[in-house]
């Protein structure tokens, strides 16, 4: 199969568990998510696994909120340069 999923191969990470609450269609469709993932990579993988890869694809992917950490990031280069 040669399905182009966002997701590739899950990497291994450090991890701490956080307690999410999502609506029945939302679970369903990772569910779904997950079996065609495991599918494609030949790996099963659970929709619980996925979360925490798929929500550090949406942050890296924001262009606000990359603006808004580089304007950050300026503020607090400029307030270090300041005596």
């Amino acid at each position: 199969m040669n399905t182009k999923l966002r997701l590739g191969p899950l990497p291994s990470t450090d991890i701490l568990k956080l307690t999410i609450t999502l609506a029945v269609g939302l679970k369903t469709q990772l569910d779904r998510y997950a079996a065609l993932h495991s599918e494609t990579w030949g790996e099963t993988v659970l929709a619980a696994d996925l979360i925490p890869h798929m929500l550090t694809q949406f942050i890296l992917r924001d262009k606000a909120f990359k603006a808004a950490m580089r304007r950050e990031r300026s503020r607090e280069a400029r307030s270090l340069d300041q005596p």
